[in-house]
């Protein structure tokens, strides 16, 4: 698209048509007030307008879109809360690398610094999560700005915000120089004397396992031909499950409370650990005596989650290609096969079935849509226990794609993010694992399914109470308070909607339920009744977990709710 530099263009003009020469296509938000000059230079460009009742919810489609696609996206919001209402939304988005545009506009210069009506300091607020946060002051930087905005996101994967007071919208610049934002691909790797010194020390002898992250992206097969020339398991960490667990003979899962046994043991029992693209936060889940090497891009992050041996900078394709030649090659795979025996095994068992008609684990929910989706099938997950099914039983094949919220943890992701997956992927399978509490926290936005025509499937795993919540207190040792929901039926409620809606409370029901979703044309809501006291089992269990969880049991039963136990340990170990 050519670029709009005549002087009659106006500032709203130009950021438009320099968010969609940077690749942008849409831009998510609510219209009003100090925005209305912006959203008209949308009506009458290429980029399209998706209209959402909650700023918070186009914040979190935004970085979906962008999380997914890899290419820029945007949103708008008016000044005073039409801004802060965004601001979950893109905290979510920007902590996971997102590359999005957030136009937050400011009331007008003449009023600003003297308590005028919605008059908020957005750069305090935004510049703590962002790569680029700056005021617009003149109409003659208007194009420069956006540029730097749209490049940073981009570059350095994250949320660029471009404050822009309300009047400098319709100003138009005498003249705009051709500033525009520029890709980048370079190679990074290691030193010779680095890399020489990563080799002498996987080259040592002792059990090596890789632990790969999400810097590992596009990077699987050197990844893989290292590994296979180590004879290393790779267990891999929750945000690289798309890229490392496909047709991938040496995964081993995951280690942390999501993890199960292989990964775990990897891990936590090899002598040396390679930490490749990874930011794992729990310490107690590395390995005590092993000697650990760590591979990154960000240099502040060699070492921040526990002490390193010896920490390179480089990418992770870059780097395992270079050491592929360095590295000798290993005969013995007993520890390998060691590890991955555990984690098929404990995969296997993780899959928990049961007989009672009436009683539908979270678990067969999940491999139930695994079954039916389709191979290019994009899964989102609600923080909570659905990011752990999700992770545990969606199988990755390459094509399919997965978006929990795991490192802003936040509840009610999931079918915000899908919204603006849908959005880029029209013709693809987007899929939203929801918990009930999630959904019902921005459930105003079903609205938005029908209004824009989203063929969005939701799930929603209706287990009547915060369950991750709950067993983090049960686990503490303590009763769970405050955590049931009194819920609608949810079906019903998006049936009013315009939806398609159906509720599941029998096992029987459910292969079929799900391939009904799955058929419709428009947006569809499933609501699954799915066991409330269902345990999250993690491949290590400490005897003060055993001890508090005992407690609370006792508790339990001196409060009166001896059947809370009686179902617990029913559900969990009986009907299966």
């Amino acid at each position: 698209m050519a670029l709009t530099t005549s002087s009659s263009a106006s500032v709203s003009e130009i950021i438009v048509d320099s968010l969609l020469e940077a690749g942008a296509k849409r831009c998510y938000g609510i219209v009003g007030d100090t925005i209305n000059h912006f959203t008209d230079a949308i009506r009458r460009s290429e980029m399209e307008w998706v209209h959402v009742r909650h700023e918070e919810v186009a914040g979190f489609a935004a970085g979906g879109e962008s999380f997914i696609s890899g290419e820029l996206s945007c949103c708008a919001g008016t000044c005073g809360p039409g801004s802060t209402h965004f601001l979950n939304g893109l905290i979510e988005s920007h902590r996971n690398g997102a590359p999005v545009v957030f136009i937050a506009s400011q009331i007008d210069t003449a009023e600003m610094g003297v308590g005028f009506p919605q008059d908020v300091d957005q750069k305090a607020l935004y510049s703590q999560y962002s790569v680029f946060c700056e005021y617009l002051t003149n109409p003659e930087n208007a194009r420069r700005m956006v540029a730097i905005a749209a490049q940073k996101a981009l570059a350095e994967g994250g949320v660029a915000v471009l404050i822009v007071p309300g009047d400098l919208f319709t100003q138009k610049p005498k003249g705009s120089l051709p500033w525009r934002a520029h890709r980048f691909a370079p190679v990074i790797r290691p030193g010779e004397q680095e890399l020489a010194a990563v080799a002498e020390a996987l080259n040592a002898p002792g059990k090596v396992s890789i632990y790969a992250g999400i810097g590992c992206q596009h990077a699987q097969e050197e990844v893989l031909a290292l590994a296979r020339r180590l004879k290393a398991p790779i267990a891999w960490t929750s945000r690289a499950k798309d890229f490392i667990e496909p047709e991938n003979e040496l995964e081993v899962g995951m280690t942390g409370v999501f993890g199960l046994q292989g990964g775990y043991e990897a891990v936590a029992e090899c002598d040396t650990l390679l930490l490749l693209g990874c930011s794992f936060a729990w310490t107690q889940f590395y390995p005590d005596k092993a000697t650990v090497i760590q591979v990154d891009l960000d240099p502040g992050k060699i070492g921040i989650r526990h002490p390193v041996d010896l920490g390179v900078v480089g990418s992770v394709k870059d780097t395992c290609a270079a050491l592929l030649t360095r590295v000798d090659p290993r005969d013995d795979s007993a520890w390998l096969d060691s590890c991955r025996k555990k984690y098929l095994e404990a995969r296997d068992d993780a899959a928990v079935t049961s007989d009672d008609e009436r009683l539908i684990h979270p678990q067969e929910l999940t491999l139930a849509l695994d079954r039916h989706a389709s191979e290019d099938a994009v899964f989102t997950a609600d923080g909570g226990s659905p990011m752990v099914w999700c992770l545990r039983h969606i199988r990755a094949n390459g094509k399919r794609r997965t978006l929990p919220s795991l490192m802003h943890g936040t509840m009610a992701n999931a079918y915000p993010q899908a919204i603006g997956i849908q959005k880029a992927y029209p013709q693809r399978q987007v899929i939203a694992m929801c918990g009930d509490g999630g959904l019902a926290m921005l459930m105003g936005d079903l609205l938005t399914l029908k209004q824009e025509k989203i063929p969005l499937k939701i799930v929603i795993f209706n287990n009547s109470t915060l369950g991750f919540v709950e067993l983090e207190q049960k686990v503490e040792g303590i009763l769970d308070t405050y955590t049931e929901l009194e819920n609608p039926d949810f079906s019903l409620l998006a049936q009013s909607m315009g939806l398609w809606g159906r509720r599941v409370e029998e096992k029987h029901e459910l292969d079929e339920a799900v391939q009904s979703l799955l058929a419709q044309d428009g947006p569809g809501v499933l609501e699954v009744k799915v066991n409330r006291m269902e345990l999250v089992m993690p491949p290590h269990v400490e005897a003060g977990q055993v001890a508090s969880t005992a407690l609370y049991s006792a508790k339990a039963v001196l409060n009166g709710r001896m059947d809370d136990v009686v179902d617990l340990v029913r559900n969990n170990f009986t009907k299966r």
